[in-house]
C-alpha cells in the first residue's frame, strides 16, 4: 500500500470537504430533504466524530494495541444523541479539519505498519489495511452526499426555473 499516497489523498479530501460547504449558511447545512436522510452540517458532525472516534482510534488499537476492545461507538444514534443538526456549520467544519490533521500527523508518523495485522471480536475480523481503506473510501461517500443535498437543495431554491439543460442527476 502506498500510504504517503493515500496521507495526500485524505488531506486533498479535507480540503475538498472544506471547499464544498465553504458557501453554505446554517440554514442550507440543517436542510434534510426528508426525515431519513442526513444533512450538511449532520454528514460534517459525522466525519468529526469518525475522524476522532473510530477510524483513527481504532486503528491504533488495530497496530499497537491488537487486544484492546474497541470503544462502543453507534454512528446512526449519534446524529440525534449529540445533535449535530443543531451546531454551526463553520465551527463544525474547523473541528473537523483539526482532526483530520491530527489524524494526518499520526499517520505520518508511523514505522512500518503492520497492514496485515488482524483484529478480532465477537462482531467483527478485519485487518488494519481494511481499515485504513475504508477510512479513505469513507471520505468520497460523505462527499457525494454532499453534492447531492447541495444539487437538491439549490434546484429548490432556483424554482420557479428548470436545471434540466445542466444534465440529469
Amino acid at each position: 500500500m502506498d500510504l504517503e499516497h493515500y496521507i495526500i489523498q485524505m488531506e486533498s479530501n479535507a480540503d475538498t470537504i472544506q471547499q464544498m460547504v465553504r458557501l453554505v449558511k446554517n440554514e442550507q447545512a440543517r436542510w434534510k430533504p426528508n426525515r431519513a436522510t442526513w444533512s450538511i452540517l449532520e454528514i460534517i458532525n459525522h466525519l468529526y466524530d469518525e475522524e476522532r472516534e473510530d477510524f483513527r482510534a481504532r486503528l491504533d488499537i488495530m497496530l499497537n494495541n491488537p487486544d484492546q476492545e474497541f470503544t462502543p461507538w453507534d454512528p446512526i444514534a449519534s446524529v440525534t444523541e449529540r445533535a449535530y443538526n443543531e451546531r454551526d456549520i463553520t465551527e463544525s467544519v474547523n473541528m473537523f479539519i483539526f482532526e483530520r490533521q491530527e489524524s494526518l500527523r499520526w499517520l505520518n508518523e508511523l514505522e512500518s505498519p503492520d497492514w496485515d495485522a488482524v483484529y478480532e471480536s465477537p462482531n467483527l475480523e478485519m485487518t488494519a489495511g481494511d481499515m485504513f481503506a475504508a477510512w479513505v473510501m469513507h471520505d468520497l461517500l460523505h462527499m457525494r452526499q454532499i453534492v447531492k443535498l447541495q444539487w437538491f437543495y439549490n434546484k429548490r431554491a432556483l424554482e420557479p426555473y428548470r436545471v434540466d439543460y445542466a444534465g440529469a442527476w
